[in-house]
């Protein structure tokens, strides 16, 4: 059965020093300071060590091997996605990253599925670099934030953009990054641990709420981390939809549940109940393997979860390769 891992993260091995060019910092770096492994920096400041995995596709295959995983859908790491600078400097490190997730794409094309990353702070360069990765590249689809600086996804700034996914074919995979209250609560990998999923029900609830679904139903958007904290806390959020229409239904009428089904999650989950929720709550042909490769919190050995459950036939076909099919509007025969 083949294996489809739609959620992993890519990096090339050589960054320009981007703060040198454009005279600002806050851009990230790496130095190799020991064989196969690199630090991110930004400016002189230590973010994380990476290991070779991260830009060597050569070295990403022992690993999928050893975890049965065919295909990558291969993405950058959000901190890269540079909202915060200049619109036109933040286009340039998108071309360059852009480029380097296609040149991998085209020497394995059997192996890695591409996602663009754009300078969403400025939706027409978004459009612009979004329809060079779709046409001229031959990229799937982008990745995007769960927010993108002050914006929501229900932004009506961001409205072109989805627009323009929408007619593209382009899908979507929203990946939290810059996670509300990270300044105060930073021991304890909080930000990672309670930010990331609070930020990625964030973006479901702007995108249903702000009509978004409702407005564009061809649109294709997964988000990562089996939809974060969004299905835990649906009841809550039905709940205050119900109650408070006043404050919550004025851009969409709609309850949140009628969108259920309408875009995908991955499986990144890690509890076994969990899932089987999402299963209830999504629908098998809605989520994706996903394992957040090659990143300590993702699933270490992919899969290993959907393996452990039991699960019949038809619904770890959808999971393991025909819903990332379907979210990319690819075929099988694509791959074989």
């Amino acid at each position: 059965m083949l294996r489809i891992d739609a959620h992993s993260h890519i990096i090339p091995d050589k960054l320009p020093r981007f703060a040198d060019k454009f005279g600002y910092d806050g851009f990230i770096h790496l130095e190799h300071h020991r064989q196969g492994y690199a630090k991110m920096m930004i400016g002189n400041k230590f973010f994380r060590e990476i290991e070779e995995n991260c830009w060597s596709a050569e070295r990403r295959f022992a690993d999928m091997e050893r975890t049965q995983i065919d295909i990558q859908v291969v993405c950058t790491i959000p901190v890269m996605f540079n909202y915060w600078a200049k619109p036109n400097d933040a286009l340039q490190t998108s071309q360059f990253l852009n480029d380097h997730i296609a040149d991998v794409v085209a020497r394995y094309p059997k192996r890695f599925i591409g996602l663009a990353t754009v300078p969403m702070q400025d939706p027409q360069l978004a459009i612009q670099e979004l329809e060079r990765c779709m046409k001229d590249l031959k990229l799937a689809g982008v990745q995007i934030g769960s927010h993108i600086n002050d914006w929501n996804l229900s932004a009506p700034e961001l409205s072109p953009f989805f627009e323009a996914c929408e007619s593209m074919g382009a899908a979507v995979f929203v990946h939290p990054w810059d996670m509300m209250g990270s300044s105060s609560m930073q021991r304890y990998w909080l930000p990672w641990l309670v930010g990331m999923p609070a930020e990625t029900s964030r973006a479901i609830c702007s995108m249903i709420f702000g009509g978004v679904f409702e407005r564009l139903p061809n649109l294709r958007v997964m988000f990562s981390h089996g939809g974060g904290a969004f299905a835990g806390t649906l009841g809550r959020i039905m709940h205050g939809f119900n109650a408070r229409p006043d404050l919550v239904a004025i851009d969409n009428p709609y309850p949140p549940t009628k969108y259920l089904g309408q875009f995908w999650v991955d499986t990144l989950v890690f509890d076994a109940d969990m899932m089987l929720q999402n299963l209830k709550l999504f629908g098998a042909d809605k989520i994706a393997l996903g394992s957040d490769y090659p990143f300590p919190l993702g699933e270490l050995n992919t899969g290993a979860l959907v393996e452990s459950m039991n699960l019949d036939k038809t619904t770890l076909q959808k999971i393991y390769y025909q819903s990332a099919l379907s979210w990319l509007n690819l075929k099988e025969e694509d791959f074989i």
